[in-house]
């Protein structure tokens, strides 16, 4: 199960760069080849994510896995867009994530003790 956990984070950090990296490091080189260095890097978070979530499936019901995926995605994107991009920390990072725990409580629910 950490196997699928790890495995979608660097596939994440693939999938951020090749949508966003481009947007610091290669404003005036030409649409096309941006289109096709984001692919190259698209590349890798597919050899990592396709696997991931065959192997996460066994454990994780598909709902599950889609709320990690989402959870994964807002931490490595908001390291990047402060760590990389140079953002600035914005408080609206802290309210998405706050909903996205909302919706993984609710998506993981029934394996909870009840209350």
């Amino acid at each position: 199960m950490l196997r699928t956990i790890v495995m979608l984070f660097f596939s994440n950090l693939f999938m951020t760069f090749a949508w966003y990296g481009h947007l610091k490091n290669f404003n005036n080189k030409p649409l096309l080849f941006v289109i096709f260095f984001s692919w190259s890097i698209a590349f890798f978070e597919y050899v990592l994510q396709v696997p991931a979530n065959r192997i996460g499936f066994q454990y994780y019901s598909l709902g599950q896995l889609k709320v990690i995926q989402e959870v994964i995605t807002m931490i490595v994107f908001a390291g990047f867009a402060i760590m990389y991009m140079k953002q600035p920390l914005k408080l609206d990072f802290l309210w998405a994530g706050l909903c996205l725990v909302g919706a993984a409580y609710f998506m993981f629910r029934e394996g909870l003790p009840q209350i």
